[in-house]
């Protein structure tokens, strides 16, 4: 379970960095011309777009620094919670524009940060 849980943690901190970081420093026009499903960045404000990557990247962070260097390793759960509920604001906002397919991709960044949570908090926490 330990081994499973730093996969998921590893492949959702590489996906949530690279999504901050594209939403801090990528102009929202360029993002939305990138591909048909980031075109809902032009639903937000530049600053919204900000925020959001930026508590990706904290999120992300707060996935790995904690448990490796041992300081505070209850954050990396919280993180998790965070990054869940990120992650259900993503989900409805996709499934109020119709992008069903995007939603779903969404759903499974959702599913996989409530399993890291659910796992730290109770199923294989790094403290007893």
């Amino acid at each position: 379970m330990n081994i499973a849980l730093w996969i998921i943690t590893g492949l959702l901190t590489a996906i949530f960095l690279l999504s901050g970081f594209g939403k801090l420093f990528v102009p929202r026009e360029k993002m939305a011309g990138m591909m048909d499903a980031a075109a809902w960045v032009l639903d937000f404000k530049p600053g919204t777009l900000k925020v959001i990557g930026a508590l990706e990247i904290l999120g992300a962070v707060g996935l790995i620094l904690p448990a490796l260097l041992d300081i505070a390793p209850i954050l990396v759960p919280l993180a998790a919670s965070g990054l869940t509920l990120l992650m259900t604001g993503a989900v409805i906002m996709r499934i109020r524009r119709g992008e069903t397919k995007a939603a779903l991709l969404d759903g499974t960044y959702l599913a996989l940060a409530a399993f890291v949570a659910i796992g730290r908090f109770a199923l294989e926490p790094f403290t007893s």
